[in-house]
């Protein structure tokens, strides 16, 4: 029985089908039923993991899409920042669902107030952002899906996304990996609390530098 519960998958292909629901109070209910249950656990074990990195204390913060009146969400998460009661004006890093994939992110949104001297920092260790995992990915809107392969854009590429960061007021930066979710639903639940750790950890780095640690 106990190596029939470490082979369970943690992710399954109902809880992706959660933002293809109809009507906003019906696929609320599914997120609030089947999905932040998710993140709760999520949540615990991570803000504990990063807590543990010495920066500073970590606490989660599960979407609840409250100012929602009539589209439901397409996407969903849970956010960790080391602020207790709000975590979209500060450098954050995110673990959510896409109807599509899984993200495990960093990101810089449009709420924070120091996106120039982030974008300042970032272009001042371009390698660090370069050298990040090849199957990582960086976008400048958190509220679409897409995002492009860092490897792909590169320094260049990079350069004009911090460059926009820079000077216009709604532009962001989010980078990290994403997961099919075919993929996300093949893990086991041991394996994707693995993946999810050991992508935080290759942010971390660059975590550091957008909060001025190096």
């Amino acid at each position: 029985m106990e190596e029939l519960k470490l082979k369970q998958g943690f992710w399954t292909t109902e809880d992706f089908n959660v933002f293809s629901i109809d009507g906003l109070e019906n696929r609320m209910n599914a997120l609030q039923n089947r999905i932040q249950p998710k993140f709760g656990v999520i949540g615990e074990q991570i803000s504990a993991h990063l807590s543990s990195r010495g920066t500073g204390e970590f606490f989660p913060h599960i979407a609840k899409h409250a100012r929602r009146t009539v589209n439901p969400p397409k996407d969903s998460w849970v956010a960790f920042a080391t602020a207790k009661r709000g975590y979209k004006a500060l450098p954050h890093f995110q673990v959510g669902l896409w109807g599509t994939h899984l993200f495990i992110i960093l990101a810089v949104i449009y709420e924070n107030p120091d996106k120039k001297g982030i974008a300042e920092r970032l272009s001042n260790h371009m390698k660090l952002l370069t050298s990040l995992p090849e199957d990582f990915v960086v976008s400048g809107d958190h509220m679409k899906p897409e995002a492009s392969p860092v490897r792909e854009i590169g320094a260049e590429g990079l350069e004009s996304l911090l460059e926009r960061l820079e000077s216009v007021k709604k532009a962001e930066l989010v980078i990290g990996r994403h997961l099919s979710r075919e993929a996300a639903t093949d893990l086991t639940e041991e394996a994707f609390f693995k993946l999810v750790e050991e992508t935080i950890d290759q942010l971390f780095p660059v975590y550091d530098v957008v909060i001025g640690h190096k």
